[in-house]
């Protein structure tokens, strides 16, 4: 049996414009970039035969879109309305969800939640929901901001970047700050240990064993991290820490020092230090701009990795900063000056009970502890309370 002749088309000048359009589509409504194209093919004199060939595509689908847009044009091309339930929530109740969500509150709460603007507009705490996440609307979030004040903004930017991107040579950049008043806590119980379908397991309830501050220096050459465990934050832990890295760093390199403008970095103390070693040359971050400190993306991970659930009692000995990829730590062993004299008194009472059991001891007569006791005659009350 003979094919049906293919339906000649003509487009007019809107419909061309109209065609091309859609074809030229790249990543959306592609359906509808590929039957634009087979009219436009079909309308340059091609066969369904040849269209199918130029677009890997079946004979009858050219031979279907040549026919839907011989009888409908432009409109035929589209999709048809689907099956399925109607729309129940307009486009006017969409609007009054956004302007109620971005420019009224409730009266008993600072924003809106899905179930109580759901009960003020009358409708479903799902739909409120899923209007939200179309638009992208988080009421109960929120973010803060603030705006460095320092009139050398720009500058000490360009200063701190510039190291960063091209660091000078014979010389080691250390980015340094400090992670203040970490809770030293342990479990009043042992951990329980993870089980399949079951997580570890900690009590509720913990001990304090005081805080301790980690200073902390990145070395943005090498990803090393020297870190120094103090019991305190003041100048005098600081200028301990810069003889540390003295230390650490060898004396043919120059050290380039990246922190913020806490007091302690600009004390008296730490001035003459500086002028002693003049290696040493510090770099300030803007105002309220640690966010510029390198350091700061490695402090968070020390928090989660080693601090967030302990066993064993964190003492001064045993405490140890988080471990690292080629870390090195050390420890301030000082106590404060009640703990000390605290450990004096104790020991200065245990000292004399000690001695006042031994005077005992050498006042008893030498025989008494050697001569043998008689045994207790048969029916003696000693016989009885031993029995």
């Amino acid at each position: 049996m003979p094919s049906p002749k293919a339906v000649a088309l003509v487009l007019s000048k809107a419909e061309r414009e109209q065609l091309e359009a859609w074809a030229r589509r790249r990543k959306s409504a592609q359906a509808l970039a590929q039957r634009s194209r087979i009219v436009l093919a079909a309308a340059a004199g091609l066969t369904n035969t040849e269209i199918a060939q130029r677009f890997a595509i079946t004979r009858g689908m050219a031979a279907k879109w040549r026919a839907r847009f011989a009888a409908e044009r432009l409109d035929g091309l589209v999709d048809e309305p689907r099956p399925g339930r109607p729309r129940t929530i307009t486009d006017a109740q969409v609007e009054e969800v956004i302007v109620r969500t971005l420019e009224t509150t409730p009266r008993d709460a600072t924003h809106w939640s899905t179930r109580s603007l759901a009960t003020e507009l009358g409708l479903s705490q799902s739909a409120v929901a899923r209007i939200w996440r179309a638009f992208g609307l988080q009421p109960h979030r929120q973010q803060t901001w603030k705006l460095s004040r320092d009139p050398q903004f720009v500058a000490k930017v360009r200063d701190v970047v510039g190291l960063y991107l091209d660091p000078p040579e014979r010389a080691v950049v250390l980015c340094v700050d400090v992670k203040s008043q970490i809770q030293a806590l342990d479990r009043t119980a042992p951990i329980l240990p993870m089980l399949p379908g079951t997580p570890a397991r900690a009590t509720h309830d913990y001990k304090r064993f005081g805080t301790s501050s980690l200073y902390a220096a990145l070395d943005i050459g090498s990803g090393k991290v020297i870190g120094s465990l103090h019991a305190r934050h003041r100048a005098i832990e600081f200028k301990t820490f810069l003889q540390r890295l003295d230390r650490e760093v060898p004396d043919e390199l120059e050290v380039h020092l990246i922190l913020d403008n806490a007091s302690t970095h600009k004390t008296p103390a730490i001035r003459k230090w500086l002028l002693a070693h003049p290696r040493f040359v510090l770099h300030f971050t803007p105002t309220s701009s640690s966010w510029l400190n390198l350091v700061e993306r490695w402090k968070p991970g020390t928090t989660t990795r080693a601090h967030s659930s302990g066993q064993r009692p964190p003492t001064r000995s045993s405490t140890r900063s988080p471990a690292t990829a080629r870390e090195s730590t050390t420890h301030d062993t000082r106590r404060p000056a009640a703990a000390r004299r605290s450990a004096r008194s104790r020991s200065r009472s245990s000292s004399s009970r000690t001695g006042s059991r031994a005077a005992r001891a050498c006042s008893r007569p030498p025989a008494a502890a050697s001569r043998p006791q008689p045994a207790p005659a048969p029916g003696s009350p000693t016989s009885r309370r031993g029995r």
